[in-house]
């Protein structure tokens, strides 16, 4: 017997024995298409002048681009999960999961950023600590057909996960975090045998160092909380979601560690409602979402004393889509749109100029399963911005690959218009 034959029986034996108590799974997805993306800006002017756009690209600007792509209908990723029966009905577990970019191989275990985590479980339900999904996340993931990746991805996610990163607070792990998941969680997860109903909880330590001598400290920058109440039961499929993250929280000092009064605590929002229903010949899909990007600067003035401004940005967004089962295939249709309300301000007048934006999608698509493993998949999706000039950096979505081209800062220039993309690929879980 080779060493290598010696070393493979060992460890089967240490496998199988461990498994009467516990047990390990090894699991992943790789998931690797063909895309192409584009993206168009058009000239506008909001000048009282006439503005001729440049001569060099009067119709306009496309940037496009064709690309081995990986996650387009599932995420791949690599993970490690276990259990162990602790005895009087309670259980142990571990969730450590890893991205990872077939396309190129770039991207292997290099950290468990999709889902790190510990709980212990019982009667009472489960407590989960470590890196997580956020509550809101699943109901932009659960209720729309094309999930949040590949170029059909609910538009709602999209806008609300470019708000976290152009807003913050972001981490070292991933600038989406506090929209998308969180890290440094503290998780509870109702008991399954609830007749139907499901929840959680979720809070994120900011984990900021507190000083003595320091007015307003510790910040709560980077704090989240947020949670998540469903009934699921037969065809039926509703949850409502709640998450509050803290973007900013500062309070300024002067040479001498002394008060100035200049302060800003921003939060980001989010509520959604989703729900599902299956008809059997056919899947219907829908959510509703506000998420609200809420900012309180005070700073002081002469006279007046301590001024408070307050800034309300809304994102009211909504999908509606469909699956129709094909034989072995799946048939995935889907409409997704987002309103930017923006808040001028308490000195707007009825003659302020209004600086609001939309983007709306159409996305369809058809998986074909080879295997229950294996499906072969085509996407294709369109988006079409209105006014992207006035919030170019998050509500200029696009397929993927390529982003639009933005200049002008709102006055005069490129900004957002469309986007259209496809995906043709491979997926196989194991």
């Amino acid at each position: 017997m080779n060493k290598t034959t010696i070393v493979a029986a060992s460890l089967l034996s240490c496998t199988t024995a461990a498994t009467a108590q516990s047990s390990l799974t090894l699991f992943g997805v790789v998931d690797v298409g063909v895309s192409h993306y584009s993206a168009k800006s058009d000239f506008y002017n909001n000048t009282a002048s006439f503005v001729l756009p440049p001569a060099i690209a009067p119709g306009g600007v496309t940037k496009s681009q064709t690309a081995l792509s990986n996650s387009n209908v599932s995420n791949s990723r690599l993970g490690f999960r276990g259990t162990e029966d602790l005895g009087g009905g309670l259980a142990a577990g571990f969730w450590l999961e890893a991205g990872t970019t077939p396309d190129n191989g770039a991207t292997a275990i290099s950290s468990f950023n999709r889902r790190s985590t510990v709980s212990l479980s019982g009667p009472f339900g489960e407590l989960r600590m470590g890196r997580d999904f956020t509550p809101t996340f699943w109901n932009d993931s659960v209720f729309s057909p094309f999930s949040t990746i590949g170029v059909g991805a609910n538009v709602v996610s999209s806008v609300g996960t470019s708000l976290q990163v152009v807003r913050g607070p972001g981490s070292p792990v991933a600038a989406s975090d506090n929209y998308l998941r969180t890290s440094n969680g503290i998780g509870y997860f109702l008991p399954p045998n609830l007749g139907g109903v499901y929840g959680q909880f979720q809070y994120a330590l900011h984990e900021n160092a507190s000083q003595s001598n320091l007015p307003g400290s510790p910040s709560r920058k980077g704090r989240y909380f947020g949670g998540r109440l469903g009934y699921a039961a037969g065809p039926l499929d509703v949850a409502l979601a709640y998450g509050e993250s803290t973007a900013a929280d500062t309070t300024g000092v002067n040479a001498i560690g002394l008060p100035t009064g200049v302060n800003l605590d921003e939060k980001i929002k989010t509520i959604n409602l989703g729900a599902s229903y299956d008809l059997g010949f056919m899947k219907i899909f829908g959510e509703v979402s506000q998420v609200t990007d809420r900012a309180l600067s005070a700073a002081p003035v002469p006279v007046l004393g301590s001024v408070t401004l307050r800034d309300s940005d809304k994102y009211k967004g909504g999908l509606l889509g469909v699956t129709v089962p094909v034989g072995p295939g799946l048939i995935k249709a889907a409409y997704s749109r987002v309103k930017f309300d923006n808040d001028l301000g308490p000195l707007a007048t009825p003659l302020t100029p209004r600086r609001d934006a939309s983007v709306n999608k159409l996305a369809i698509g058809y998986e074909y399963n080879l295997s229950k493993r294996t499906a072969l998949y085509a996407t294709a999706a369109r988006i079409r911005i209105k006014d992207g000039q006035n919030n170019p950096a998050v509500m200029g979505a696009v397929t993927g690959g390529v982003t639009c081209l933005s200049t002008g800062a709102g006055t005069s220039g490129f900004a957002p218009r469309r986007s259209t993309g496809y995906d043709f690929g491979i997926r196989h879980a194991f």
